[in-house]
């Protein structure tokens, strides 16, 4: 489904080469670390007024954070990725801009590492004070010794 507004056309607008738009997916674009809470306040103050849901990934070379967005007005959607590397995964918060990025960015912190920058309460939120490591990330090793 095609979204009533062309968030890609504002974005490229705006941004120009700081977001990339997805050619394959016109509902998909990626920012960087260092922008994202600028151009998700922006998607924000445009229309996509409902963060739905933060979640990520572990890839090879790379961890991507994902944030879905949604608008109440209209069906328009669009997905926001961050690429951050292995070595210092941390992206800016989002608890200024949706309240409800609290625990969603604390899941991510606690399944995952991701460190979320400025966050008033960054910690464990699934597994328990005490709890070594991150377990939905690939190079995590249980007690037991599986991977």
């Amino acid at each position: 489904m095609e979204n009533k507004i062309n968030y890609q056309e504002m974005l490229t607008g705006k941004f120009g080469d700081k977001v990339v738009i997805n050619a394959e997916k016109s509902y998909e674009v990626y920012a960087n670390a260092d922008n994202s809470l600028e151009v998700l306040e922006f998607l924000k103050a445009e229309g996509l007024n409902f963060l739905a849901d933060i979640s990520s990934a572990d890839y090879k070379d790379y961890f991507e954070v994902v944030y879905q967005l949604y608008s109440f007005d209209d069906p328009d959607h669009l997905i926001v990725k961050v690429k951050l590397t292995h070595d210092n995964p941390q992206v800016t918060s989002l608890t200024s801009l949706w309240a409800t990025a609290d625990w969603l960015e604390r899941e991510v912190y606690d399944l995952m590492g991701i460190t979320f920058i400025n966050h008033p309460n960054l910690e464990r939120i699934l597994t328990w004070e005490g709890f070594e490591g991150h377990p939905l990330r690939k190079d995590f090793v249980s007690k037991s010794g599986r991977k």
